[in-house]
């Protein structure tokens, strides 16, 4: 063993470190490494929880959703300035940005071990929706390409994800290409709870984008409380400025209409999850969504898309059914379908998705594939 290693992990979102990467910077921590997280500026509880885990914050000047290339440019000198001062052993870089400039920065700085971490396409490899949005799409896959080629490890979440990368050539022939189930879920904190009593309630977790198909729940909530009024249609997840962001005056014309009931941003959704009979994700691509994985392991039936990242979550007819990417028409059909499915066959299905998460999921199977990435003992 070759003892503790300082290890610098980044990633675009503050709050992310906490909900998407605890597990991982609490076994980093626990096993002695030093861990430093850089990311944007975020609220004070995630200070306070990365403070009890001893893992070291630095605020990057990351701007998640810019696209000013004079930004960026001082994100990543930033980035060389504190990775020179810092020397780690390993960079750990996931969403979009972070392993664009991370990599570089890491790269340029002599960084033994850098790792990828491919959460998802995203914006980048959507169809672009006019020329300025298609030319910088090509400029981030050009960025992309860049970085990855300094990268010891690239880790994806699908297959999907991995053959757009080696088709676009992002990735070279030879590198060290792994795959990951995802961002994992602790099967601990969420634990399986009993199906609630009462007419249906159905759930999306979800920023307001329009590539997670927030406007094609909306489209079929309203149809399903036109056809069943008992049932309750609800929506949580923050508002974006995103080229991609769905306005709030769509979500206040659905909650006006009666389509669905707007939580906000919640930060604890367990509660939420408990509520719920069945999880709907209608997105149009994902990595491996997270809140879906929560979903299952709480025990509730999935309605998610025939798509990347989201049909690795579903079994059909066993835990859940998978429809048509953008097809408002076929999710109401299955949601009504769920609305009027029998106690005894959700319960299975509700059984099933735990049982799924248990066996594929579990985030310490996740974070011992990563941390094998990082070769810390090497």
């Amino acid at each position: 063993m070759a003892g503790s290693r300082k290890v610098l992990v980044i990633g675009s979102l503050a709050e992310s470190l906490v909900n998407f990467r605890g597990d991982l910077l609490r076994s980093l921590a626990s096993a002695g490494h030093e861990v430093i997280v850089g990311a944007p500026a975020g609220p004070s509880w995630v200070d306070e929880a990365l403070a009890r885990w001893q893992v070291r914050r630095v605020v990057l000047p990351l701007r998640r959703t810019g696209t000013n290339p004079i930004h960026d440019i001082g994100l990543l000198r930033a980035l060389l300035s504190f990775v020179r001062a810092e020397r780690p052993y390993a960079v750990l870089a996931y969403t979009v940005k972070p392993v664009i400039y991370g990599l570089l920065a890491a790269r340029i700085a002599g960084v033994p071990r850098r790792v990828a971490l491919i959460t998802g396409l995203g914006f980048s490899f959507l169809q672009g929706r006019s020329a300025v949005q298609s030319a910088l799409q090509c400029a981030v896959r050009w960025l992309y390409r860049r970085a990855l080629q300094g990268a010891d490890v690239v880790l994806f979440q699908n297959r999907d994800d991995e053959e757009v990368f080696r088709k676009r050539g992002l990735v070279r022939p030879d590198q060290d290409v792994r795959l990951v189930a995802g961002s994992g879920v602790n099967l601990e904190r969420y634990g399986a709870r009993p199906l609630p009593s009462g007419p249906r309630r159905f759930l999306m977790i979800a920023r307001l984008l329009v590539d997670k198909g927030v406007r094609e729940y909306v489209d079929a909530a309203a149809l399903l409380r036109a056809a069943r009024p008992d049932v309750s249609c609800e929506l949580i997840g923050p508002l974006e400025e995103h080229p991609a962001a769905v306005s709030a005056q769509q979500i206040e014309q659905a909650v006006k209409s009666g389509a669905v009931v707007y939580h906000g941003a919640i930060r604890d959704v367990r509660p939420y999850l408990a509520a719920a009979h069945v999880y709907v994700l209608p997105s149009y691509r994902e990595g491996t969504p997270r809140t879906v994985l929560e979903a299952m392991a709480t025990g509730r039936p999935i309605i998610t898309t025939d798509a990347p990242g989201c049909r690795e979550t579903v079994i059909p007819g066993r835990n859940g059914a998978l429809v048509a990417v953008a097809d408002s028409d076929a999710l109401f059909r299955e949601m009504l379908r769920f609305a009027d499915i029998d106690d005894a066959e959700l319960h299975r299905m509700a059984s099933a998705s735990r049982e799924i998460a248990e066996a594929k999921f579990d985030v310490h199977k996740v974070n011992a594939a990563v941390i094998a990435a990082l070769a810390l003992d090497a």
